[in-house]
Parts: structure tokens; sequence; C-alpha cells
């Protein structure tokens, strides 16, 4: 279908299916296998001027905007998922120092991370802070002209790759979620410390791992706004960041449809192709339908935001729980499409499947979404809408 986009977002999808196809596809079955990031991709990607897409050009980026993101984001998830968190996750880190940094921070951060010299990654999740990102326990204590973190997070995607963290903490447990701060912790900082690093069912190529604060020192003006923001800068972060999520389901159930399509098409069954019976035929139907209806719903809501509109949770929350449903469904059908084939590793369906599950869980989960959603009809009908 034609979405309209313009001269240069067509420029970027063209990249990112070409870095896809040259780059991720050989590669990601030895990544998943082995566990590995996928520096060499991401060095690509950053000579690709990909790694300042979404960062103002006064910064060194390319100054995209959410639909940019939301189309890269898709063209590499087709390819690999795993990649193509660990590319996103570095926005994700990105998002608290763009909308609250000072003109300093940005000026010290953002040209490192456009240029790729830098990963970022993103940290608010801790053991008994998952959907109940109001539980965190992780502490920051001022002490004159310094912050002193104590605590760990959980599960931070990028995690020992990346070179600058904001991480959320408590400043005053007495306010709850309105005590949480944000703040900028550099990789070489005294008392940050990489935990363990988690060995997943999908995403294989990403690094997830835990991050450790003991007596962890950084100078006060690395404090995002002021004391009190880190909640807001969270959910803010989320409002820009969920789109994303639902690209990476639009990716990689399209990816999936692909190789069913092809499969069905070659596959001979009682002297047929399977594509002509009419079980398959509308399975991929059904597949094909929801992957552009999907589609469709993220480059929407992108160009909501982008519009500038105020009022985006319930929108970016849509944008992510349906795509990352319809993957789900998509990748699994793939397999069944498949048969036998499809559940071997020999064929990428398979972990088509596995990368797909995360996407219904990290970012909120589709239940915290659907939540979100509610909530916001709440309040609209409540106003006699």
């Amino acid at each position: 279908m034609n979405y309209f986009l313009t001269e240069e977002q067509e420029m970027i999808r063209d990249l990112c299916r070409q870095i896809a196809e040259e780059r991720i596809k050989p590669a990601r079955a030895e990544l998943d296998e082995k566990e590995q990031f996928p520096t060499e991709i991401i060095k690509a990607l950053a000579q690709a001027d990909l790694l300042g897409l979404i960062i103002p050009e006064q910064y060194g980026g390319l100054g995209g905007g959410c639909l940019e993101n939301c189309i890269a984001v898709e063209e590499l998830s087709r390819a690999c998922v795993g990649v193509s968190t660990s590319y996103a996750a570095t926005f994700l880190g990105a998002f608290p120092i763009l909308l609250f940094g000072s003109e300093a921070q940005k000026e010290k951060y953002l040209p490192q991370i456009a240029r790729g010299e830098k990963l970022c990654a993103f940290a608010l999740t801790e053991s008994a802070a998952g959907s109940d990102a109001s539980a965190i326990r992780t502490e920051a204590r001022k002490e004159g002209d310094h912050y002193v973190l104590n605590g760990s997070k959980q599960w931070i995607t990028n995690g020992g790759h990346a070179g600058i963290y904001t991480v959320i903490a408590i400043t005053d447990r007495t306010k709850g979620p309105r005590g949480a701060s944000a703040f900028i912790v550099e990789a070489d900082d005294e008392g940050f410390s990489v935990g363990k690093k988690e060995s997943k069912l999908g995403i294989r190529a990403s690094a997830t791992a835990e991050l450790i604060f003991n007596d962890c020192r950084i100078p006060a003006d690395r404090l995002l706004s002021r004391e009190g923001m880190g909640f807001v800068a969270a959910m803010r972060t989320f409002d820009l960041s969920r789109p994303g999520v639902g690209a990476q389901g639009v990716g990689v159930a399209q990816g999936a449809l692909d190789e069913a399509a092809a499969f069905a098409r070659t596959r001979r069954q009682f002297d047929k192709p399977i594509i002509t019976f009419q079980a398959v035929a509308h399975m991929l139907a059904d597949m094909a339908t929801k992957v552009e209806a999907a589609r469709a719903l993220v480059y929407c809501v992108a160009r909501h935001i982008d519009s500038g509109a105020k009022d985006i949770s319930k929108v970016s929350a849509m944008a992510k729980v349906f795509p990352t449903d319809v993957a789900m469904e998509v990748t699994t059908n793939a397999v069944q499409v498949m048969g036998g084939h499809g559940y071997m590793r020999e064929y990428p369906v398979e972990k088509m499947m596995r990368d797909a599950k995360i996407l219904q869980i990290y970012e909120g989960t589709n239940q915290i979404q659907r939540n979100v959603i509610g909530q916001e009809l709440n309040k609209e009908y409540g106003r006699g809408k």
C-alpha cells in the first residue's frame, strides 16, 4: 500500500532494508545461537547515520520523528528482532535526555549517541518493580554536589554495552511515585557495575543484564530536569517509544508472512502447492490482512505524535498492543503453515515466533496497555464524549 512516505522516509526504509538483507539476515541464526551482541551490525548502522535518526540536527542527528523511527525499526525487525531491539533501545535511553535534559546535557550526550560512539540504555525495571513501576527501590541520596545511588536494576536492554544510562531512582520515598527522579549514569562511573547477563527465550542477539549501584557517585548536574520528575520522564518516554515496539511487531510479522507464503508456493502435497489449499490460503490471507492493519495503525499513530499532539497515551498504547498481538499470532501461524519445517531451526520462523513473544511483555505488558486505553476511555466518556 502507498503510505505517502516522503522521499527521505523512503530512503530510510530502503537503507534499513539493504542493511537487513546484506548484514542481518546472513548473521541472525549465528547471533541467536551464540547469544551474541550484534556489534558489527550496530557499527554499520552508525556508519549509515541511523544511530542519529531521532536526534535533532543541532546535535549531529538526522532530526527524524516517531514515523522515521518506526519505519527503520520495522525494516530491521523484519530480519531480526534481537538486532532491532539493540538498535531501538539506545533511543529508549535517549528519550529522557531529549525530553528533559538541559542544554548542557544535550550538547554533551546527544552527539555521542548520534555518532554511534556510545549506545544508550534506559533503566527502570527492578525485581519487585515491573508493571508497577512506582515500586522501584533504587535510591539516590544528595551529598553536596553529588548524588549517591544504591540499588539494582533488572532486565536492562543494552546493559553492559551502553556507555550512557538513564536511570530512575527514588530521591524522596515519602512522596511515592512523585519521589522518583531521573539521572544520567556513565558506564565508567565509580560504584556502577553490570551484573548477571540473562539467557532468554528470544531476542538472544540483544543484551539483557542486571545493573548494580553500590555507592555510585555521580555529579549533581546529571539530574534530569529536577527531583520528582522521574516517573513523569518514564511515562513520557514510553508514550514515545511504544509505537516503535508496535513497529517491531509489524516487522517480524511481515518477515514471518514472507517466509510462510514463499514456502507455501513451493511446498507440494497431493501434487499441488499447498498455497492452493483453501485452509492454507485463508490462513495466509488473515495473516496478510492483520499485518497491513497493524502497519496502518502504527504509521497513523506515529504521524499523530509527530504532529505535536499532547494526549498520546491511549493511541500510543493501541499502537503497541495490537501490532504485537498480531506478531505473536502471525509468527505462530507461519510455523503452522510450514509444518515440521517451520519447527526446525533451519528455517527462521521458529526464531521469529520466539522473538515475537517479548513484544507483548516489554515496555509495558499488553495487559497494562489495555488498562491505559480503558482508563483514557473512562476519562473521555466521563467528559460526555
